[in-house]
């Protein structure tokens, strides 16, 4: 009898020991926030702008409001990854999953910018931006009720690689939210020969792009203006925060100017 209450006794220890640890594991895993940053690399983007682009993530995500926004969460800590992309075959993890935490950790993901030479300079597919977004989030070591993939271009084209529409409505019905930065390029014009609007960048990632609950776009008058930009948007994305033109789980806000 005592021998059978001594195996009985240690197959419960056991089973606690095996539920303790998977607890501490689940908690260990666990973030408030999957943020995959995609950033366009194509043609259009020169050495100049690519450099303010590099230099604005960098700079944003050592921001002291933004580690703030970090360590208000409920885990007080997010995994970030950041995506160099061109074309259908031109994408690139250039900073691979990292815990973000405090100033130190934030330091330490933005010192890979300085380091990593471009990726690519190619055509623009943001299909499959977005494709190689959602396959990194789905295979990031961390679990968080929030998944996002944040966006940054300079144009609407889509001119290699499947609809852009397909990939957003794919990544949303495995619970992703694509969010977008657009950057106004005066280089880009329209058939009148005048730049082409920023607002009508915006309305393409509005209707084409962007997606899932709480997705926005914001709009830079320029590269200058990004980075001070991306700073607004991270705080947004990190907090969860609805924006106050939100209407049907879209919106657009143009802080270009005031970001100046």
């Amino acid at each position: 009898m005592w021998g059978t209450i001594r195996v009985l006794f240690a197959i419960a220890m056991t089973a606690a020991v095996v539920v303790i640890n998977s607890t501490i594991s689940t908690w260990a895993t666990e973030v408030d926030l999957l943020l995959a940053l995609a950033a366009d690399v194509s043609r259009s983007v020169d050495q100049q702008k690519f450099n303010l682009q590099r230099k604005g993530y960098a700079a944003a995500i050592t921001n002291p409001r933004v580690i703030e926004a970090i360590r208000s969460g409920r885990h007080g800590r997010i995994a970030v990854c950041y995506i160099e992309w061109s074309g259908s075959i031109s994408q690139n993890l250039l900073i691979d999953w990292t815990v973000i935490s405090d100033a130190a950790s934030a330091r330490r993901f933005a010192s890979h910018f300085a380091e990593a030479p471009r990726s690519f300079s190619d055509f623009t597919s943001i299909s499959a931006g977005i494709d190689f977004a959602v396959a990194q989030i789905e295979r990031a070591p961390f679990d968080a009720k929030r998944r996002v993939i944040d966006i940054s271009s300079d144009g609407e084209d889509n001119n290699i690689g499947r609809e852009v529409t397909e990939a957003r409505d794919e990544a949303i019905t495995k619970g992703i939210t694509i969010n977008g930065i657009v950057v106004r390029d005066d280089t880009v014009l329209s058939e009148d020969g005048s730049p082409y609007p920023t607002m009508e960048l915006e309305r393409y990632y509005r209707d084409n792009v962007i997606g899932g609950p709480r997705a926005f776009v914001m709009a830079a008058e320029d590269f200058t203006a990004f980075g001070k930009l991306i700073i607004k948007k991270l705080i947004t994305e990190i907090a969860g925060l609805p924006l106050t033109n939100t209407a049907a789980n879209h919106s657009i806000t143009n802080l270009g100017k005031a970001a100046r």
